[in-house]
């Protein structure tokens, strides 16, 4: 190889500097030992972290780009390596979460002779059909010369529309072959590029309209508002107009959840005032959410909306989102921060606006009353001292300890409702959770990547004792690299989400879904505090939830990887507004509150 010329390993890690990508996540393997040598080449430019599970790299890259804004990257090898990775991918495509996965392939030249690891039964080297319906596109470069167009393509395909992840599958000896003279300017091809599309004006001007003219009016905000840089425009849209701000799961804190014209949360087990209010809406205003069925209660009219007869506004980036569940009285593909600032610089325009606020007043009070109830209604699990822990306690104890800074980043399971119901979010990035796909050990690994996003703010990790087991390999990691990051094992002996399903449509028919010893029947788990222990982290227990508080207080002081497992009680489900239906086996009950038949 001429010494003036990159390989295409070289070329990649060059444009990821390029790019400021600060550091990379993955696993080594034979098949992407080349790539690695071209890390430890530009070691003083790019960091290289490496994981004990492939996905465990995704979930870190994913969520260190919802809370820098920043994309990065993961490496994998070949096979299994690789093969690891798609829960991750799909977890960011269906989350909208740029990362570019650069997964190792065996070498062209043994293409369908089925080498050690090679996909070849139906197409040769064919780890690209494993991802192609989890992530926005797969390049496969078989040549050395074809990197650099594949890796700025790849790029500019994560970053544009809706994010999303990309695969750039390279074969051994591709990282290895003359591929440039040097790698494309990024600045030259990705950095002048804005997807921030506007409305069409006249889209704007009849939202504008439609939200004056109403008397119930709800904003409903999505992802797409936190990762879009939104809530500012958020903010004064609603305290301009007085208009209350409802959010799904991967919306809340997009608004402070304090501020008086937030509602909270809108889902099978959301807010009252929530629930209520947006399904009495005679206009919803709905920006970057996809109506998914917990945030619709199954598209079940009169629990979460009832459009119509309520008017939906509907504004996304990705327009396949509007009218795929609901009818719009008018959608509009943009994206929200935009928008939000055109629709300011329209009521820039408008006169008598402080005639509206005032109309408000009704509807607000009305919603306070609603808001009343479903405080005295949730009222006596803030107090029970019960053992094993009150959830609804031990959610309350844990958003009362974490400082104002912090980055709680929840896994899946039935702690995540708990987290979403009673935990009080004040800004885009202060509970962060999976609501796409939904794969266990998102934040259990994800809180890794949360730290390195945020070096100086704590990250504390709320997680299932399901989910902690599946990824315990995260405590080496930790203290591999010195993360002072905080995983609380909300520890109720079960999947405890599943469980609840049994319980609640199978009449109780319970099989594979709690932990128990086979001798004594009683509840079974590890010991995870001494697990911990035995891999360099501090690792305490608690059984009150008074105690709950000062361990995590502990944790974030000692600056150093810390782990609390707390016996939570099982049986309880969290209460909500909402309804959740499996076809065929029925649906839940609102636990407050009655459906709503529009007049």
């Amino acid at each position: 190889m001429s010494r003036n010329m990159l390989n295409g390993a070289q070329v990649i890690v060059d444009y990821l500097i390029q790019e400021k990508v600060p550091q990379v996540f993955g696993l080594c393997g034979h098949g992407n030992i080349q790539l690695i040598d071209a890390l430890y080449e530009r070691s003083s430019d790019i960091k290289t972290i490496s994981v004990h599970h492939e996905s465990v790299a995704g979930f870190m890259a994913d969520v260190y780009y919802r809370v820098s804004g920043r994309p990065t990257a993961t490496f994998t090898s070949c096979g299994p390596g690789s093969a690891n990775l798609p829960i991750s991918l799909a977890n960011a495509y269906l989350d909208s979460v740029p990362f570019m996965a650069i997964t190792g392939n065996v070498p062209t030249s043994q293409f369908n002779r089925g080498a050690f690891q090679e996909m070849y039964r139906h197409y040769q080297a064919d780890f690209p059909s494993t991802v192609r319906s989890i992530c926005k596109k797969v390049f496969q470069p078989t040549r050395g010369e074809m990197v650099p167009l594949a890796v700025r393509q790849a790029w500019k395909t994560m970053i544009t529309g809706r994010p999303g992840p990309v695969v750039v599958d390279v074969p051994f000896d591709v990282f290895m072959e003359p591929a440039a003279e040097e790698a494309p300017k990024a600045i030259e091809w990705n950095a002048n590029i804005s997807s921030r599309c506007g409305a069409d004006p006249e889209g704007v001007v009849k939202a504008v309209d439609m939200l004056l003219a109403a008397e119930r009016p709800v904003m409903l905000v999505g992802q797409g508002v936190r990762y879009g840089g939104a809530a500012e425009e958020l903010r004064r849209l609603a305290e301009r107009l007085q208009i209350p701000v409802a959010a799904s799961a991967s919306g809340l804190g997009a608004l402070d959840v304090n501020h008086p014209l937030a509602l909270g949360l809108v889902a099978r087990a959301g807010h009252y005032q929530a629930n209520h209010a947006t399904r009495q809406a005679d206009v919803l205003l709905a920006l970057g959410v996809r109506f998914d069925d917990r945030t619709s209660s199954s598209w079940i009219p009169g629990y979460s909306f009832t459009i119509p007869p309520t008017r939906l506004i509907h504004v996304d980036i990705d327009p396949e989102e509007i009218g795929r569940n609901y009818p719009v009285a008018l959608g509009l593909m943009a994206d929200v921060r935009t928008f939000l600032r055109q629709v300011h610089a329209e009521l820039d325009r408008r006169d008598s606006l402080g005639k509206k606020e005032d109309a408000r007043k009704k509807w607000l009070a009305q919603i306070d009353g609603y808001r009343k109830e479903w405080d005295k209604f949730v009222a006596p699990g803030f107090s029970d001292d019960s053992t094993p822990i009150n959830p609804q306690r031990a959610a309350v104890e844990i958003d009362k300890a974490l400082p104002e800074d912090t980055i709680l980043v929840s896994d899946i399971g039935v702690h995540h409702n708990w987290l979403l119901g009673f935990c009080k979010p004040k800004r885009p990035d202060s509970l962060i959770g999976s609501m796409g796909f939904g794969p266990m050990g998102f934040g259990v690994a994800g809180v890794m990547g949360a730290k390195f996003a945020a070096p100086d703010r704590p990250c504390v990790s709320v997680c299932g004792d399901g989910a902690f087991f599946m990824h315990a390999n995260v405590l080496g990691t930790a203290v591999e690299y010195n993360l002072p990051v905080v995983w609380v094992v909300w520890n109720n002996y079960a999947y405890a989400s599943i469980r609840g399903l049994q319980r609640g449509y199978l009449g109780g028919r319970e099989l594979a879904t709690d932990f128990k010893h086979p001798e004594t029947g009683e509840r079974y788990n590890p010991d995870f505090a001494a697990m911990a222990r035995s891999c360099g982290v501090e690792g305490v227990r608690v059984d009150r939830a008074g105690d709950i508080g000062e361990a995590i207080r502990k944790g974030i002081a000692a600056n150093k990887p810390y782990l609390i497992d707390v016996d939570i009680a099982a049986d309880v489900n969290p209460a909500g507004a909402g309804v959740w239906e499996l076809p065929g086996l029925g649906q839940s009950k609102a636990s407050i509150g009655t459906r709503f038949q529009p007049g």
